[in-house]
């Protein structure tokens, strides 16, 4: 049980997954920098620096058996983080405690594990990204032809179909996958480079022989799984780069709260609502209520994530000359507090949209009370085929549609434009055709065929390609 007498973080507590907080915990970290130590001594060892196989096999024997209170102790002692574990890991592999983080500066470790830990963050929420665009996918094409009422400005507007919605949604989740995909693919490690990124204590150890100092770079990142680092660096990788992760970690929040907005505003039409339990409560007061639990925190969580970027920026603006360490405590919580949260609304996100209640008799309510406005031009072009003055036909049917207008927005009463077009002898020439000028199929135009055409030639490719990551189901904890 925790410990209710200190402030603990949300989104460890109550949001986020635990495979996202593995990837960003400090058990993730301190193995990956002794996974990089290993890299270093073994490549150095390779390229003939005075270190034995036994050396390299203490540390490989001992990479898992981190002594923490060892390690906060000496912390304690030298208030450096690296150096603290340096010497706990030579506590543990004593016969190569001299030649470890040989030649290293401390941002080899920390900076290297911290792009690897973005790196497979990143993977994650591709992942869920994955998943989410294949239940869009289905919700989309299964409401694909069922008509709605489109909004402009939250006022009711052409017809589009429920399906024809939800490409929306998954078009702007879409746009952000490209954008992680491309974040992937150009992918680097800040590499070996030394305390100011010149170099040289590798170029002294190897007495002046640049080729092998490099070799030296390529062998180190290749037994991490990775094949590209940053040409040049200061003492840390650019930090620019943490700007442009969160960058897109904002577009997907963004994505999202546009998502969530629109099932909130559908589940107060009571057209469309997200999963309710059967022992939910939805207001300690009013017991009938179903409030969009779901969807408000995503907004919540949105709102957050999107002002984060903003941070990082002004790290990446404020590193003088080759680094300053003000980014340090910073990076710590923006960075990991991020990828958490991201990770938390594409939970929601999976949840809700597997789960989506449609309520089609109350969307076709909504409709047959706009749709006698909408359909008037359409009235219009059917008299003026049969000889009728458009002029005239349009003025009348203005002032029929205010007259309704009045008595449902005045009296509350159901729109009776079509009786009053209807008894209008103005309108003779489509008494008794109003039901097939007003069958709501016609006023969709092609939505359902947008909807399988996109979802054929955009969403199907990406699904294809990620076969393997589909099949993950949103959690809520809490």
């Amino acid at each position: 049980m925790s410990d209710k007498k200190i402030y603990e973080n949300p989104l460890t507590t109550r949001y986020a997954s635990r495979e996202m907080q593995e990837n960003f915990g400090d058990e993730k970290r301190f193995r990956l920098w002794r996974t990089l130590w290993i890299a270093l001594a073994e490549s150095e060892m390779e390229l003939g620096l005075p270190i034995t196989k036994e050396q390299v096999e203490e540390l490989k024997a001992h990479a898992a058996d981190i002594d923490y209170a060892r390690a906060e102790e000496y912390e304690r002692q030298v208030r450096h983080d690296v150096m603290a574990h340096v010497k706990a890991y030579g506590d543990a592999a004593p016969k190569a405690a001299g030649i470890i983080h040989l030649g290293a500066t401390s941002c080899f470790v920390d900076c290297n594990s911290e792009l690897i830990i973005l790196h497979d963050g990143l993977l994650i929420l591709r992942k869920k990204l994955v998943n989410v665009l294949d239940k869009l996918k289905k919700f989309a094409l299964k409401y694909k032809d069922l008509p709605t009422l489109g909004f402009t400005h939250l006022q009711p507007a052409q017809l589009t179909t429920v399906g024809k919605r939800a490409t929306l949604w998954a078009q702007d989740l879409l746009l952000d996958f490209e954008n992680l995909e491309n974040l992937l693919s150009r992918f680097k490690l800040r590499g070996v480079k030394g305390t100011t990124g010149t170099q040289a204590s590798f170029l002294d150890l190897f007495d002046g022989d640049g080729e092998k100092v490099k070799e030296l770079e390529r062998r180190v990142v290749e037994k991490l799984g990775y094949d590209r680092v940053y040409g040049v660096t200061g003492q840390t990788y650019p930090r620019k780069f943490d700007y442009y992760v969160l960058s897109v970690l904002s577009g997907i929040a963004q994505s999202a709260y546009k998502f969530s907005n629109d099932i909130r505003l559908l589940q107060s039409m009571k057209e469309v609502e997200e999963p309710f339990e059967t022992s939910q409560i939805g207001s300690s007061a009013m017991a009938y209520k179903r409030n969009p639990m779901r969807c408000e925190r995503m907004g919540s969580l949105c709102r957050y994530m999107i002002g984060l970027p903003v941070n990082s920026a002004v790290t990446a603006s404020t590193q003088w000359f080759e680094r300053t360490l003000d980014d340090s405590a910073n990076r710590r919580i923006v960075n990991a507090q991020a990828f958490l949260t991201v990770d938390a609304i594409l939970n929601l996100y999976l949840n809700v949209s597997e789960n989506l209640v449609v309520y089609d008799k109350v969307i076709a309510k909504h409709i047959a009370a706009e749709l006698p406005f909408m359909a008037t031009e359409n009235i219009i072009m059917e008299c003026v085929k049969a000889g009728g003055d458009r002029q005239k036909l349009h003025e009348r049917i203005r002032r029929l549609s205010r007259e309704a207008g009045r008595r449902v927005k005045e009296e509350g009463e159901e729109n009776d434009l079509l009786a009053r077009i209807e008894a209008d002898d103005l309108f003779k020439a489509v008494r008794g055709k109003l039901s097939g000028i007003l069958d709501v199929k016609k006023f969709i135009g092609r939505a359902p065929a947008q909807v399988e055409e996109f979802l054929a030639s955009e969403i199907a490719p990406v699904l294809e390609k990620n076969a393997a990551l589909l099949g993950e189901k949103g959690v809520v904890n809490v």
